[in-house]
């Protein structure tokens, strides 16, 4: 088993400004310490219904009503609405890519809590001897001996399908084939009962992958999978 870097293709390149916006940056840091209602408060903001800052304080009482105190939580929380609230403001099509890139990076933070930022790689395509290498790479990868990791990133449930199920899965077990341990997960910054409904209507094997929902993105910082 070896890593190896995605083809720099046009799609690529693009992406790659998007990735290197600061605004991208900005709010997965926030993310990656953000408890989870605050996290549906961000994903609902970034969706993009209104950019009416007061809108949001009274959708989300628990976090910004007057029965809340002013401290560093109010503070995260006004912090997090006004960075959604920059998201939200770019245009549909690039909204919903700032969006994946946001996940993407909000996980490679996470992860280099644990692993350390030596370790976390993106954008990597896994090759197997023997095994017809797949064109499409892992979003974020931990590359260490003994203990390497791959993850895929989607912004809905929606994006979870048979295809990457398969791919992570197929990954997953022709590291087994050479005697390696890979732990392979999808992190989907969607509620978990978003994501259990999604998963019934798919058949992929799905056994081995960690699904990781919004509500338990702070696994990915804990102890190894």
């Amino acid at each position: 088993m070896r890593f190896q870097d995605a083809a720099r293709d046009g799609r690529a390149i693009v992406y790659a400004g998007i990735q290197a916006d600061p605004l991208v940056r900005r709010v997965a840091t926030q993310l990656a310490d953000a408890s989870a209602s605050q996290c549906v408060m961000a994903r609902a903001v970034m969706n993009g219904e209104t950019t009416d800052p007061a809108a949001w304080r009274a959708t989300f009482p628990t976090l910004f009503g007057s029965s809340v105190a002013a401290g560093p939580e109010r503070a995260r929380s006004e912090d997090l609405l006004a960075a959604s609230l920059a998201v939200a403001d770019r245009g549909e099509q690039v909204r919903s890519q700032f969006r994946g890139a946001i996940v993407e990076e909000a996980t490679a933070i996470l992860l280099a809590r644990r692993a350390g930022d030596a370790a976390i790689r993106r954008e990597r395509r896994i090759l197997f001897d023997g095994v017809r290498a797949e064109i499409h790479p892992y979003d974020v990868t931990v590359e260490r001996e003994g203990g390497a990791e791959a993850y895929d990133c989607k912004w809905g449930a929606r994006g979870i399908n048979d295809d990457v199920l398969h791919q992570l899965d197929d990954a997953r077990s022709h590291a087994a084939d050479e005697d390696e341990r890979l732990h392979v997960a999808l992190v989907v910054f969607d509620a978990q009962r978003s994501c259990d409904v999604r998963l019934d209507r798919l058949n992929a094997p799905r056994a081995g992958t960690t699904i990781i929902p919004l509500e338990s993105l702070d696994r990915l910082a804990e102890g190894a999978p």
